[in-house]
């Protein structure tokens, strides 16, 4: 029987939220099911406000607009990461400066963020890849010395931390994903912001609701609404929310099952770092989340043949990003600088399944699978 890569899991109670919310009359969002997720998150992450999103994408597309950038500001970001990442702030005209990955982690090296901040530098949007932090410290310091915003791109983050603090709140701004392949989802796609920065919220609601004070209306803080500012439909349908509230009810025994899953992948596969096989790096100012278990293979040749014979034994492993420096849209943009590490991930990361009903076998299965391909079994 085949191992998706992937699977979406249902807790179970999903589509009765999704009859209540139906049968509540209230569709368009901002209603009971959305107010609790935003709650919820709010006293789990620790921060003043949380929007939901229609996706992880949105999420960073408002925080952008928040920032106010201006044609030629300047955003320092991975290269090793997804699109959306980078075309939140490219919408916005800014000049894209990537950063390369460090030699043991695909996250982005912060050692090189000093010597890459000009004048007209003016954010800098780590990504928390796999679940596990940036060096979030160096990233800040950075930051307040040269007085720069910070967005974290938390999408695969949810759960993860740095030095105990929750990932998606260390910077002005959090930018999360609920997608099917996340941890939790709200349906299929869906996301939120976080907002650290009291100073931000109020004009976060008017641009998440199209430009207009409306959420202000609802409170009964203004007389009548009125588009005052730009903005967009970044607002989820209430069914997204109920169904996302499942997810959250049971968030604790999802993320205990995906961390066991992802520590027995860890310690299985052992053998095959000495043979020069990467397998994830994480720091001690951090831990896993359960979102994803690579390995680094020597080379693409490996990689490819890893990928094939697995493919053989009906179980579905796939690579990742490719570099975005070197990508068809921004190529010509790029300022030449090599990024060999993005590069290298690019080439040789294989990312294996995990999913919440991987069953025991099923991981047997993928653990000797790999372990036969490099001939340690």
């Amino acid at each position: 029987m085949l191992i998706p890569f992937n699977k979406p899991y249902f807790v179970g109670t999903e589509t009765r939220y999704i009859e209540e919310a139906v049968r509540s009359g209230k569709l368009s969002g901002d209603g009971a099911f959305t107010r609790r997720c935003e709650q919820w998150l709010q006293h789990h992450l620790g921060v003043p406000r949380v929007l939901l999103t229609t996706s992880g994408t949105d999420a960073l597309e408002l925080a952008a607009l928040l920032l106010d950038l201006e044609p030629g500001d300047e955003v320092l970001l991975p290269s090793f990461t997804f699109s959306s990442t980078a075309t939140a702030f490219a919408l916005r005209g800014a000049k894209l400066i990537f950063v390369d990955s460090s030699s043991d982690s695909p996250a982005m090296d912060t050692t090189q963020l000093e010597a890459l901040v000009t004048p007209r530098t003016r954010a800098i949007v780590p990504v928390h890849y796999a679940g596990v932090a940036c060096d979030m410290e160096a990233v800040r310091a950075v930051a307040e010395r040269h007085g720069l915003d910070v967005v974290e791109d938390a999408a695969q983050a949810l759960d993860g931390n740095f030095r105990g603090q929750p990932l998606g709140t260390l910077g002005a701004l959090g930018a999360f994903s609920f997608h099917e392949t996340k941890n939790v989802t709200a349906g299929g796609e869906g996301g939120m912001l976080a907002i650290t920065d009291l100073q931000l919220v109020a004009r976060a609601e008017i641009l998440r609701e199209k430009g207009t004070n409306r959420a202000a209306f609802f409170r009964g803080e203004v007389a009548k609404y009125s588009w005052v500012d730009i903005g967009s439909s970044f607002l989820p349908a209430e069914i997204n929310a109920a169904f996302l509230w499942a997810q959250l009810e049971d968030l604790e025994a999802i993320q205990q099952r995906r961390r066991a899953i992802w520590v027995r992948y860890f310690a299985e596969l052992q053998p095959l770092a000495q043979l020069g096989v990467g397998l994830p790096f994480v720091p001690d100012y951090t831990a896993q989340n359960g979102h994803l278990f690579y390995l680094v293979c020597r080379n693409l040749t490996e990689r490819t043949a890893l990928i094939a014979e697995l493919k053989q034994q009906d179980i579905t492993a796939i690579f990742h990003y490719q570099p975005l420096h070197s990508s068809p849209y921004y190529a010509s943009r790029h300022d030449g600088r090599p990024l060999p590490w993005a590069e290298h991930y690019a080439d040789c990361l294989v990312r294996l399944p995990l999913y919440t009903e991987l069953e025991e076998s099923q991981q047997q299965r993928i653990i000797q699978a790999v372990l036969r391909f490099y001939q340690v079994l």
